[in-house]
């Protein structure tokens, strides 16, 4: 960003207006943010608190919706992109401004996320992207451009890692990271404890839910911020959050990511653990078929999209039943819901206990079985099933019995009665017939 704000006004001759989104990276980035730009060059710098919004809007809808990308990735970094995208639109049009420009490079994905969300929300405004413009492709040659302009800059030329940082996670990437077989450093994890440095003792969390958005933890009612802010703190005493994965990036190429999710993935996991309780089997399913969708929707930068909305909307229905409590049991680096309940539950301890009741008939099931296994019975007694054990006789006869026709697939059915084997023979010569068989 330095090298960005000096350069847009050497080629372009124009007035350079900084946004900063406060998405929750800490005071240490944002302390003297301000003076940072106008020294490189800005006109103005604004600040926008984005941190309530970004979790009510973007970080809270993904989890309600169970959106992991790849099984693993809790998605911090792409699903904060729209939300200070749109912020800094909104900032573009309120000072007069004409363009748009982000730092972003060619081989990411976050020029796709940023651009999407221009595209979608001021098509008019002019997209300038200096990484697929400028000669600076290297760390020294922007700290020589900085050092011939008296620009001052904290950076060095030292290789280290590139890291993303809001209230849901940090990212971490290069380094000794690009090598796959290089596992993580201790020195490479910044908010979490190591969880073989964790308590020796685990910790139970309660998150309180309403509609499936969080509301209180530990029985105290907390505002977003709050709440993050504290399953931030319980989950990185614990160790939990730490993920290492070898992503596919949109744009084609893999990628290596270190994050860390302390409270994002306590309180996925306490979702996951109240939807079991309170939404029935198809619903669950489907619920979890069009997360793999949503997350290709936050992943890819797509959010202000109607595939979008229509896929939200159907979360937010299954969401309205999502009321009640989840304990989620921390543990050295593990989080698991150990406790739950709901006022919407649809779990009957006279349906499901093991030991006596009186409310259900152990015989009911015989019929339902009878109909649930149709199909596959079909399938073996026409001869269908390569795992069928029963004879091409035995299936016939058994098949007449059903009135299913008596010839196997690939055989001549006998013109009448007969063991449906294609062998010809009559119903009253049948003993002798399934003799020779």
């Amino acid at each position: 960003t330095s090298c960005i704000i000096p350069w847009l006004r050497e080629t372009y001759g124009c007035t350079v207006v900084a946004c900063v989104a406060d998405v929750g990276q800490g005071e240490r980035e944002l302390d003297g943010i301000g003076e940072k730009a106008t020294k490189s060059g800005a006109s103005e710098c604004i600040v926008v608190d984005l941190k309530e919004p970004f979790l009510r809007e973007f970080a809270f809808p993904m989890a309600i919706a169970g959106a992991v990308y790849e099984n693993r990735y809790l998605m911090g970094t792409s699903i904060a992109r729209p939300i200070i995208a749109r912020a800094q639109v909104e900032v573009a049009l309120a000072t007069g401004c004409d363009a748009l420009c982000h730092g972003c490079t060619g081989k990411g994905n976050d020029q796709v996320r940023f651009e999407s969300t221009y595209a979608a929300l001021a098509p008019q405004l002019r997209v300038i992207s200096p990484w697929r413009i400028w000669d600076l492709k290297s760390r020294e040659a922007m700290l020589a451009y900085l050092k011939a302009r008296n620009i001052p800059t904290t950076a060095s030329a030292e290789k280290i890692y590139s890291r993303d940082a809001n209230i849901w996670h940090i990212s971490h990437e290069g380094g000794e990271l690009e090598d796959p077989w290089n596992a993580p450093p201790e020195d490479v994890w910044m908010i979490t404890a190591s969880p073989k440095d964790a308590p020796d003792r685990p910790e139970d969390v309660v998150v309180e839910f309403r509609k499936g958005f969080p509301v209180a933890v530990n029985g105290t009612a907390m505002a977003p911020v709050e709440l993050m802010t504290e399953l931030n703190a319980i989950g990185a005493r614990n160790g939990v959050g730490r993920v290492d994965i070898c992503e596919n990036r949109l744009v084609g190429m893999k990628s290596r990511g270190v994050y860390e999710t302390p409270g994002g993935t306590i309180l996925m996991e306490a979702v996951r653990g109240l939807e079991q309780l309170v939404l029935d089997r198809e619903t669950l399913h489907y619920r979890e078929r069009i997360a793999l969708d949503f997350a290709k929707v936050i992943y890819n930068g797509t959010w202000f999209s109607p595939m979008r909305e229509a896929m939200w909307a159907s979360f937010e229905s299954i969401a309205r039943v999502m009321d009640g409590e989840v304990a989620v049991r921390c543990y050295k680096g593990r989080a698991e819901a150990v406790r739950r309940r709901s006022p919407n539950s649809l779990f009957h301890h006279g349906f499901a206990t093991f030991g006596e009741d009186e409310v259900y008939d152990h015989k009911h099931s015989e019929g339902f079985i009878r109909l649930f296994s149709l199909p596959m019975r079909i399938r073996a007694l026409l001869g269908l099933s390569q795992d069928a054990k029963a004879t091409a006789a035995e299936a016939a006869q058994i098949a007449r019995e059903h009135g299913l026709g008596g010839a196997a697939p690939g055989t001549v059915a006998p013109k009448s009665g007969g063991c449906g084997a294609g062998c010809g023979c009559h119903a009253k010569s049948a003993p002798s017939a399934q003799k020779a068989h």
